[in-house]
């Protein structure tokens, strides 16, 4: 018995020695607490002491899969039953929501399988995707650095449509990161594998985030010529026809951007012949109108079509971003005009 500020503790020792000593101790009142590593932690943290359970087992796993490794037997063996042990290990760190612990160990898991049989590379990859999503919670840069391993390990044994949903995983983390240039290169990727699958809609999906970052990184034609592609690729389809007009319109805001008056009217005419019905649609109104304010630079007219369509269907950020950098552009062409009277 110990007393502890103020209070008399009955520790237990769970598991380890030294600073990975894990303690737990339990006062008169029943409230629980856990030492591990010298580190007090509080009841709300570790669930009443539930936690610390998983913890102390998954770390008493770990130690048996590397005691398996360590020892002798038969080359593939050893390596399957550590990797059994490891497994068990991760699942208890996951219970505890000790996240960077079970990503560790699934990586330790991944490298049994890949030491156990060359045969056992979908299982190793599987084991990268788990510790990925398992770092996913904690750290973004380990997550991305494992489900590269299991894209990877997913291409070399030809599990494209695998390899594709990774990719395109990865590449919602560098979107979330704000590095839209990994994101486009990982899109892409994505998209391309998504197409070999012949899964379109996946394809797209992806293609329209690389022209949406491409519009952002002020990559405007590459941006246009992916949004008439996927228009061109949905007007005959009979789900995906309803978003054309919508494929039309951000083309159409890219061609705003780059102030070429001609190309954006030579565009609109595109897009009549693509989709005849586009000419009736406010779309249509609000790029003519646009082009028309920027043909003779107008930021009153530009901004009355601009408030008119958003007062109807509101306009989203993107588009809200974009066509303020055309109306920029604009104003600086109207005040160069009164600088020169």
């Amino acid at each position: 018995m110990q007393v502890v500020n103020g209070a008399e503790w009955e520790p237990e020792i769970l598991h380890g020695e030294g600073r990975g000593l894990v303690v737990r101790a339990q006062t008169t009142s029943s409230v629980k607490y856990v030492m591990i590593a010298g580190e007090q932690l509080s009841k709300e943290r570790i669930g009443l002491g539930r936690m610390s359970d998983q913890i102390a087992k998954g770390l008493e796993f770990e130690k048996k899969a590397e005691k398996k490794l360590s020892g002798w037997g038969l080359f593939g063996s050893k390596y399957e039953d550590a990797g059994d042990l490891y497994e068990k290990a991760a699942n208890c760190y996951k219970l505890a929501k000790s996240w960077d612990q079970a990503g560790a160990v699934y990586v330790k898991l991944a490298q049994c399988y890949l030491k156990a049989s060359m045969e056992s590379k979908h299982e190793a990859a599987n084991a990268y995707a788990d510790a990925g999503h398992s770092y996913k919670k904690t750290n973004t840069k380990e997550c991305i650095a494992c489900l590269e391993h299991a894209f990877n390990l997913f291409m070399e044994i030809g599990r494209l449509s695998m390899s594709a949903r990774y990719c395109k995983e990865i590449a919602e983390l560098y979107e979330q990161e704000q590095n839209l240039e990994q994101a486009i290169a990982y899109y892409d990727r994505a998209a391309d594998l998504f197409q070999g699958e012949e899964v379109t809609t996946s394809a797209n999906q992806c293609k329209q985030k690389i022209a949406q970052f491409s519009a952002q990184l002020e990559q405007y034609q590459k941006a246009i010529e992916i949004y008439e592609a996927v228009a061109r690729q949905s007007i005959n389809n009979n789900l995906l026809k309803y978003g054309v007009r919508g494929h039309l319109l951000n083309a159409g805001i890219c061609q705003l951007c780059k102030g070429d008056v001609v190309a954006i009217t030579n565009a609109l005419e595109r897009y009549q012949e693509l989709d005849p019905t586009f000419s009736g649609t406010r779309e249509y109104r609000l790029l003519a109108d646009l082009a028309a304010a920027l043909d003779e630079e107008d930021v009153a007219k530009f901004t009355d079509a601009v408030k008119e369509f958003d007062s109807m269907t509101k306009l989203d950020e993107w588009k809200t971003t974009l066509l303020l950098r055309v109306k920029l552009l604009l104003k600086a062409k109207e005040d160069e005009e009164d600088d020169l009277t």
